[in-house]
């Protein structure tokens, strides 16, 4: 074999290698969690569906009547919270249906189409039976337009407040800022992807785990505080968000030097901490796909909060998933942009609300 071939076959054969091992390599489970969320930051469309469990809900205060606290336990344990929704970038629009399903005694369900466009948000007006609404405002979407909520209130209208693009961008900062501070190694573990009970039709390349103990509740939070809320609030402060936020430098850096010089005193509060709150179970799993693109979260939450000095006590457990569908498809919309009668002003709404008996 000449040595030119030679260099020839072994450049292809490096190729080869390079290709594969792009397809098949797995991230580093925090890099992975990062990059997925900046991937899914550039999605031109996809449609999610999520679902939500309050498993188990106490609540016992002496500043709350135990008939009071009985009743909203009651009605709210295990009620189901879903949201569906197809999202378009370019012309940007998205729609997502509320859907809140309580159980017990007071079973009821009902939903909440909302409709986003450019500028202006739509509302559909529900149904709800213990809080009745005028007949011929029912089923109507409320419009509400930021510019002219803005020209009402006698404030300058913030078009930055409604850039899409920025918005993404700023999440994607934040979310990279909070999870920089995190150790991988205590917060973030690989999952097979055979054992992380994914869905049907789910193909997952890797699934990361971010796992809060009880052991390290008190460190994570000790992060949060002192290390990724001050990069948080410097990202924030930056030229290009802080007009979109209408938030002023020098609050930021105020608090930010507040949050810096009052290390000891959060430390002391952290270590209170151990004495009433108890962590069962917290954790969140990611599924990337081929593409490193999230397609799929759970959340998995169980704690108790027990205050020995008020005598305070919640037990909370929470279940939930988003599922994520056609990435970058022609977006399916199935409410549309509402027009002509089906829509509702703010000052048609008040109008009709008055003539609601009190």
């Amino acid at each position: 074999m000449s040595k030119k071939l030679s260099v020839l076959v072994l450049t292809m054969v490096l190729l080869l290698t390079v290709a594969l091992v792009g397809c098949s390599k797995k991230l580093e489970p925090k890099e992975a969690v990062t990059t997925g969320t900046a991937n899914a930051m550039k999605l031109n469309s996809y449609e999610s569906k999520s679902q939500f469990t309050i498993k188990e809900l106490t609540i016992t205060s002496a500043s709350v009547p135990s008939e009071q606290s009985a009743m909203v336990t009651s009605m709210l344990k295990n009620a189901d919270i879903t949201l569906d929704g197809v999202y378009q970038k370019e012309p940007f629009q998205s729609e997502m249906t509320l859907g809140i399903h309580l159980k017990g005694d007071l079973s009821t369900s009902f939903t909440i189409p909302m409709v986003m466009t450019k500028d202006k948000l739509y509302v559909k007006i529900p149904n709800i039976p213990f809080y009745p609404l005028p007949q011929d405002v029912v089923g109507k979407f409320l419009i509400i337009d930021p510019q002219e909520l803005a020209k009402q209130s006698g404030q300058e209208f913030n078009p930055a407040a409604m850039d899409q693009e920025k918005s993404q961008k700023f999440a994607n900062e934040v979310i990279a800022a909070i999870m920089n501070e995190y150790d991988q190694a205590t917060y973030f573990f690989d999952i097979d992807p055979k054992d992380a009970k994914l869905p049907q039709g789910v193909e997952a390349k890797q699934v990361v785990q971010f796992k809060i103990t009880n052991d390290n509740v008190k460190q994570a939070t000790n992060t949060f505080i002192t290390k990724a809320l001050p990069k948080v609030l410097d990202v924030m402060s930056k030229d290009e968000y802080a007009g979109m936020l209408q938030v002023k430098k020098e609050e930021l850096a105020e608090a930010k030097k507040e949050l810096q010089s009052n290390t000891s005193e959060v430390s002391k509060k952290l270590d209170e901490l151990k004495n009433y709150l108890t962590v069962k179970q917290f954790d969140i799993n990611t599924a990337l796909n081929k593409d490193n693109i999230p397609v799929y979260q759970d959340l998995n939450a169980n704690v108790e909060m027990n205050d020995p000095a008020t005598k305070d006590n919640v037990k909370l457990s929470v279940t939930g998933y988003t599922q994520y569908s056609k990435i970058n498809a022609k977006a399916a919309f199935k409410v549309g942009i509402p027009t002509g009668d089906q829509v509702l002003t703010m000052e048609q709404l008040q109008q009709k609300m008055q003539t609601v008996a009190p």
